[in-house]
């Protein structure tokens, strides 16, 4: 090992009061435990915020599709109500055509039995007419057959003046009453048969035009029933995702609320205080490489900026101060943060040795410690950070 890296080393273990290898004291190791909480807090506060905003985008989404739908199911129930009202029109008129063709039927049925009493009598009546024939005959009347062979059949018969002039009033009354009952009994029927008919054919035109609104109400039913099932899922969903938002967003809160302590007690000031922006310009805390800045890249935070320099190389403290946090954390592997007052801080990572505890009062450009390759990282060099409150800030606007 060349003079320097152990003339280094030694310091630090003077500066610990511990051997290379031993361990870091109680406060320190209180330290290091709160600074990785912390660092866990951001990023489970990190991820918890990325959880909220996407199910905020997913309510939006769903509350658009519900509303949607909505609209569509009210424009449904409107023509649904609309054909109903047509329906009960239609129905309304198929009501009355039906019972008026019911009343014809009815009437119809009493003319068609009228007609065979008539054809009853009308019988009789040719009976008793053959007989009366027969008797006139006896009579010795013979001019009346030769009125009678000379007929055209019954109905010419009952209408020659000739026969109606030999046979009794009587006989005549009853002829003529047959003869004309027949006749308008007839005539009924054929005209009770047209309109039966023509009632039947109506009553047919208004049941079709009722199946068919019915059948385009039923298919609206279906369709609106579809779509109120589609509504009531992505609703069910709404509720579960509001609900899983409302908690993770409670859980943020509580973790922003421990993230703030963490950061009071980095910071070293009293409410209210003013914050210091140092002794003059930080100075940098090793000459090398500057590789990388403050921001954020792969979504996510880089709280400082990195130095490529060779493991080992001395660190020194940007500015005078009191050492906070000395010890392994997490991703930054050793990690050494220092509090300059005002609560400004300077933080120093993946360290491969620290000379320092907490409480240790450090000199500005004081060597605390040796570069390294510790925690999450890439390759040798300094993750340098500087922190207001607590909270990173681009250690270039105080370098």
């Amino acid at each position: 090992m060349p003079a320097t890296g152990v003339a280094l080393l030694v310091t630090i273990g003077l500066a610990t009061g511990v051997g290379p290898g031993g361990g870091l004291g109680g406060p320190a190791l209180a330290d290091a435990a709160s600074q990785q909480k912390l660092e866990q807090l951001r990023g489970k506060i990190g991820s918890t915020k990325s959880k909220v905003e996407t199910r905020r985008k997913r309510e939006r989404v769903l509350t658009g599709d519900v509303q949607a739908l909505s609209t569509k199911i009210n424009g449904l129930q409107g023509r649904i109500d609309e054909l109903q009202t047509r329906q009960n029109g239609v129905q309304a008129d198929l009501d009355r055509s039906e019972t008026v063709l019911t009343r014809t039927q009815s009437e119809l049925r009493e003319e068609r039995a009228r007609l065979v009493r008539l054809r009853a009598r009308l019988k009789e009546a040719r009976r008793t007419l053959s007989a009366r024939l027969v008797e006139l005959y006896q009579a010795d009347k013979p001019d009346l057959v030769s009125v009678v062979v000379s007929s055209n059949g019954f109905a010419d018969l009952i209408e020659r003046g000739e026969f109606l002039a030999r046979i009794g009033q009587q006989d005549q009354r009853v002829m003529k009453t047959v003869s004309a009952a027949k006749k308008d009994a007839v005539q009924t029927e054929d005209r009770l048969s047209g309109l039966e008919r023509t009632q039947r054919e109506a009553a047919e035109r208004i049941q079709a035009r009722r199946d068919e609104i019915v059948q385009v109400k039923g298919r609206l039913v279906s369709a609106r029933s579809t779509i109120g099932d589609a509504r009531a899922q992505r609703t069910k969903l709404l509720r579960t995702v509001r609900s899983q938002r409302q908690n993770l967003e409670e859980s943020l809160e509580s973790m922003e609320k421990e993230e703030s302590k963490i950061q009071s007690q980095l910071s070293g000031i009293p409410s209210g205080g003013a914050v210091k922006q140092g002794s003059g310009q930080l100075v940098w805390p090793a000459n090398g490489q500057f590789t990388s800045p403050f921001g954020y890249r792969w979504g996510k935070l880089h709280a400082g900026i990195d130095i490529a320099v060779p493991v080992g190389t001395p660190v020194h403290a940007a500015d005078a101060g009191t050492v906070r946090i000395a010890g392994w954390v997490g991703g930054y592997g050793n990690y050494v943060c220092i509090d300059h007052g005002g609560g400004l801080s300077t933080c120093y990572g993946h360290n491969s040795r620290l000379g320092v505890s907490v409480g240790q009062k450090v000199s500005k450009g004081q060597v605390f410690a040796a570069s390294g390759n510790t925690g999450h990282s890439t390759g040798p060099h300094i993750h340098f950070e500087t922190r207001v409150g607590g909270v990173p800030r681009d250690p270039m606007g105080y370098l």
